[in-house]
């Protein structure tokens, strides 16, 4: 899958913030715009290995991928 992610500066500590606005609260930081870029990769498979684990657990959720 591909996901837009934004990366910022950080102006009260230096080097970058980077955010998935697609995946609500996964932020990541960096010192530089390419360690925030891969710190932010991590983030978003943790992010979304916990979300599949946590709904896999629910027996009322149904999970469907699909293409747009």
């Amino acid at each position: 899958m591909r996901y837009k992610v934004i990366i910022e500066p950080d102006m009260e500590s230096g080097g970058y913030v980077a955010y998935c606005p697609t995946l609500r609260g996964c932020v990541s930081e960096g010192e530089t715009v390419e360690g925030a870029l891969e710190n932010i990769k991590k983030a978003m498979r943790g992010y979304l290995l916990v979300l599949e684990e946590e709904l896999t657990q629910k027996k009322d959720v149904r999970i469907y991928e699909v293409a747009i």
